[in-house]
């Protein structure tokens, strides 16, 4: 018995000693921030000195540590910023901020649910500074990402204020599917794309134009498996996280003013035919028709009595100005972040306008050394006055290229022409500028982006954080045309007495995100950082839209006053996401690197059987410089090469298309309702899979930076109509079916040329993507695009060619003897058909990417880009209606290009010969696909920071004055007037065709930066 108490006893002792040890130590709390910036830095390696505890901060800077006691001192080390050792004493709370001793490695990155240094990335991801863009004019971020990074490619697809880009990440990985990025703004998946129920030509409205990019802290861009996976069935085309600014720890509450005055015109303005040139050509295609010109009313001195340039006409110089104030500050507890800006952007095209209104706000407090909450909120107002677009039959600019110059906008009493005016006969088409004036075209958007997240430390460095977001977005259309136009008054549905449309269109995503971070350290060099999460989200969208028509006079507009109003449609569509998502880092002396990321994702977008789906990836990294046999190299700053593989998805195709539909039918005269679609229950998401290999080099204690990038990325399981016998009674089921696929090589290189009194950075990025559909059901080939003449379609989805591949006739010249066209006849049956139809070329660049030069020197900077495109083609539609429209009647003007045609027997052009009435030498063919490369000044500006010494006697802390232009210089063989537009607007079978578009704008602006 006495052996028992005895033991007894021994093992109270033991019990109570590491008690009484424990009450001898204390847990110390902090941030760790940088001097440069005052922002958290995390992945910094925290160790007790003289002993094995360690720890790291987690993605905002905090940390938590056991220290022995008050003579304990913490060493704070991380590659590429400079070692700190700070003595505890009596404190608890033990803030820190670090210098940075090479700036690339110790830059803070965003990835997905995460942050870290650059230095511990094991994956692909580009990071695009504000700095980059804060003096010019962007729109829209996206815009902000043009030349910016390697792999990402951006195209404006017009110069209409608020319009679309075109973005894409590596590629496309999809025919019918999304092919944009997943863009993320302070953790929301937000609205991308259009938001109008209409489009106006192929031109659409951008949503990212109702953010303010001044008030973005940060653009990161996963490209990945190993950076995106953690997105799962959303993270194919790329992931885009865009960070807004926030306050920011010990800063005095500060303010910024920012002003911007400008003024816009269109880059280029096509080159056309005037009066006299015209009506030669024409009474010269008459009579090369054996018919009299004269008889036709084409009479040298009579016709071409008015010569009107109508691009001048519906153009005009546009003012932009912007307007923003901002302030922010905070403490150790508390930061918050107020902004408010105005924006108004006059188009170049008459009555086209963009105001825009925006406000910023955040806040983040720490209640207790455990528990931290905040809020985040965006809220903007647009108001777009828009005009009717390119390939509308009575667009603006279009109209004006057409519009025959015999003719005046106006009448003999000063008023407007339209077409039949009893005033004006003859009037053969539309008036443009009376389009752009008359009918209302007005797109009221108003956007709210707004969450609120808690954290608390569970215990210690294990952190649960939960946060609920809403993206609202709402769109109201008021359209009206009145009957003095093409549409509302000549189009035989619409009876004559104008035209109202009224829409309203209401999009709104709700997302709750829950997250466990848990970092840790075993024994000393080895570092865990891990996390799980649990995401819900729903979509929701409504749409409703009235339209009438016999309106009593043009001075009633609206829908109320219209004599019928019997056409109309609404619509509810809900959708959803139930994810589960995991990440582990492995870091052994910051030498070894590992990532392994997965994602669980439920779709109900897909049927039961296929509506979750697993998307993992692993990565690994090893940073060669830190070996011993490396130490001899003392001008490697860092030298890390990566390798990652994985699996990411695509759900975005629309809202159950795995279900089977009915509609109303007619069959032998009776009407009822009967199947529109076949259900397919086996319906899912495309999977990319995608591996990734890297080399990250820095030289010079990172004077120079080396990043290099190779992938190849497949794509099967492809979401497209798959063709049926059609004995079924339908021709095509949804289905997944085919591959696509995406290889390619990436370079960037910064570096620091002069850091003295003058310094001098370069950063260049360039970009070469294969991609080319691998297979298909079958080898037939799928035409897009427009119906051309001579051949079924502009465009052609082929197995062995990549997706945006031109279709027609292949053009071998002109027949010095005839002037007629000579085509290939590529089946040998001696005859010109659609069956000769060939590919005639692509819209995908060889290469792509930009060089940026910043030189400063005693308060004045100077910065320039330089973006690119090199191996694309364009196919410029345009021509085949202004060079060589000779049908039943010559009603549309010409291009200057039109003076190179065949006249006479011998003339050696590649235009042929103008014949009345006569299409064959207007077959859709090569002639009309040209090098769209180009070499653009897309940014440049001048800033002046005023002398201290100055600022100081006012109290103000700095101020700046510069300019800025936009697309200043334009370098191009490209004949059309833009090299980059892209007629329908993000479409990825059918890119790179020009019909019409309105060319990009040149911006020229001067701005005043005011702190205080």
């Amino acid at each position: 018995m006495r052996n028992y108490y005895g033991i007894f006893i021994c093992g109270v002792l033991l019990a109570m000693l590491p008690v009484r040890l424990l009450a001898q130590s204390q847990r110390i709390t902090g941030r760790v921030t940088s001097v440069q910036d005052g922002l958290p830095i995390p992945g910094v390696n925290i160790q007790v000195k003289g002993t094995t505890t360690g720890a790291s901060t987690d993605a905002n800077g905090n940390y938590s540590i056991t220290a022995p006691g008050s003579t304990a001192v913490l060493v704070l080390t991380s590659i590429g910023l400079i070692t700190q050792e700070v003595a505890v004493g009596n404190r608890t709370t033990v803030n820190v901020q670090m210098q940075e001793a090479i700036n690339e490695l110790s830059q803070v990155v965003v990835t997905g649910y995460n942050t870290t240094q650059r230095k511990d990335i094991t994956g692909s991801i580009a990071s695009v500074s504000p700095d980059r863009f804060k003096d010019i004019p962007v729109a829209s971020f996206d815009q902000a990402l043009q030349g910016q990074a390697a792999g990402v490619q951006v195209s404006q697809s017009s110069g209409t204020p608020g319009g679309g880009l075109t973005v894409r990440i590596r590629g496309n990985t999809s025919i019918s599917a999304s092919n944009r990025p997943l863009f993320i703004v302070d953790g929301v998946p937000v609205e991308d794309g259009n938001l109008t129920g209409r489009d106006f030509g192929g031109q659409q409205d951008n949503a990212f134009s109702l953010f303010n990019a001044n008030d973005i802290e940060s653009i990161e861009v996963l490209k990945d498996a190993s950076a995106k996976a953690i997105y799962g069935s959303r993270a194919a085309n790329g992931v885009v996280i865009v960070t807004t600014k926030r306050g920011k720890s010990n800063q005095k509450t500060g303010f910024t003013l920012d002003v911007q005055r400008g003024m816009t015109d269109v880059v280029r303005r096509p080159d056309l035919l005037n009066s006299s040139e015209l009506l030669d050509l024409q009474r010269e295609a008459v009579t090369n028709a054996g018919l009299n010109p004269d008889k036709l009313g084409l009479i040298k001195g009579v016709t071409d009595g008015i010569d009107t340039d109508w691009v001048d006409a519906v153009l005009r110089k546009g003012v932009y100005q912007q307007y923003q104030l901002s302030t922010q500050g905070g403490n150790d507890k508390t930061q918050f972040y107020l902004s408010g800006s105005y924006r108004d952007e006059q188009g170049v095209q008459v009555n086209n306008q963009f105001t825009r209104y925006t406000g910023q706000f955040k806040f983040d407090h720490k209640a207790t050394q455990k528990l931290s909450f905040g809020t985040n909120m965006t809220l903007s107002r647009a108001f777009n006055k828009r005009v009717k677009g390119d390939n509308f039959l009575d667009g603006v600019y279009s109209g004006a290229m057409k519009s025959l110059p015999y003719y005046s906008p106006y009448n003999d009493q000063g008023k407007l022409t339209v077409p039949n005016d009893p005033d004006y006969p003859g009037f053969p088409n539309f008036n443009p500028l009376a389009q752009a004036v008359l009918p209302r075209f007005n797109t009221l958007t108003v956007k709210l982006l707004a969450g609120i997240y808690g954290e608390y430390e569970i215990i210690q460095n294990l952190r649960f954080r939960s946060k609920v977001s809403v993206d609202y977005n709402n769109v109201t259309e008021d359209n009206f045309e009145p009957s003095t136009t093409a549409i509302g008054g000549f189009l035989a549905s619409v009876g004559g007495q104008g035209y109202g449309d009224f829409g309203n269109t209401t999009l709104s995503t709700l997302i709750n995100t829950n997250t466990l971070n848990y970092s840790f350290q075993l024994a000393e060099k080895h570092r865990f950082n891990t996390l799980a999460g649990l995401e819900i989200l729903q979509h929701t969208e409504r749409y409703g839209n009235l339209q009438g028509r016999l309106f009593p006079s043009d001075d009633f507009t609206y829908i109320t006053s219209a004599g019928i109003v019997d056409q109309g449609t609404s619509t509810f569509v809900n959708n959803g996401l139930l994810s589960t998502f995991g990440e582990v880092r492995y870091d052994y002396d910051e030498k070894y690197l590992a990532t392994i990321t997965a994602r669980y994702d439920g779709s109900s977008r897909f049927g039961q059987q296929k509506r979750f789906g697993l998307f993992p990836s692993a990565s690994l990294a090893w940073r060669i410089s830190s070996e011993k046999f490396m130490e001899s190299f003392r001008f490697l700053s860092d030298l890390k090469v990566r390798a990652s593989f994985g699996f990411t998805g695509n759900e975005r195709i629309g809202d159950y298309q795995f279900l089977g539909t009915w509609a109303s039918t007619t069959y032998s005269g009776a009407t009822g309702i009967g199947p529109a679609t076949l259900a397919n229950p086996l319906l899912q998401w495309e999977r990319t899979r995608e591996a990734n290999i890297g080399l990250d080099a820095s030289f010079f204690s990172g004077r120079l930076n080396l990043i290099i990038d190779a992938y190849d990325n497949l794509t099967n399981k492809l979401l497209f109509a798959q063709p049926i016998p059609q004995t079924t009674g339908f021709s095509t089921v949804q289905g997944n079916i085919g591959k696509v696929g995406n290889r390619g090589i990436e370079l960037t290189i910064s570096s620091v040329n002069m850091n003295k009194a003058v310094r001098w950075t370069t950063d260049l990025n360039l970009s070469h993507n294969e991609n080319k559909v691998v297979e298909l059901a079958s080898d037939v080939p799928l035409f897009r695009g427009y119906t051309g003449n001579g051949v079924d379609r502009t465009n052609v989805i082929l197995q062995g060619q990549p997706l945006g591949t031109f279709w027609g006739l292949k053009f071998l010249g002109v027949d010095p003897a005839t002037g007629n066209a000579i085509y290939d006849d590529k089946n040998g049956d001696g005859r010109i058909t659609p069956a000769d139809g060939q590919v005639i070329g692509n819209a995908q660049a060889k290469l792509y990417g930009g060089l940026t030069n910043r030189v400063s020197w005693n308060g004045i900077d100077v910065s320039a880009l330089l973006q690119f495109s090199y191996g694309n083609s364009t196919l410029n539609l345009s021509n085949a209606t202004a060079l060589l429209n000779t049908g039943a009647d010559i009603q549309n003007n010409q291009s200057k290009l039109a003076l190179k045609r065949w006249r006479k027997e011998g003339d050696i052009t590649s235009v042929p010969k103008y014949v009345y009435q006569d299409t064959y030498n207007n077959y859709l063919s090569s002639r009309f696909v040209e090098d769209g490369s180009y070499l653009r000044l897309k940014n440049v500006s001048l800033g002046y920071n005023l002398p201290k010494k100055w600022t100081n006697k006012y109290k103000v802390g700095n101020v700046r004055l510069y300019a800025s232009a936009t697309n200043l210089l334009t370098w191009t063989r490209y004949s059309g007037a833009d090299p980059e537009v892209s007629t329908l607007d993000g479409s990825t079978t059918s890119q790179g065709i020009d019909f019409f578009t309105f060319p990009q704008v040149k911006t020229v602006l001067a701005g005043l930066t005011l702190t205080f």
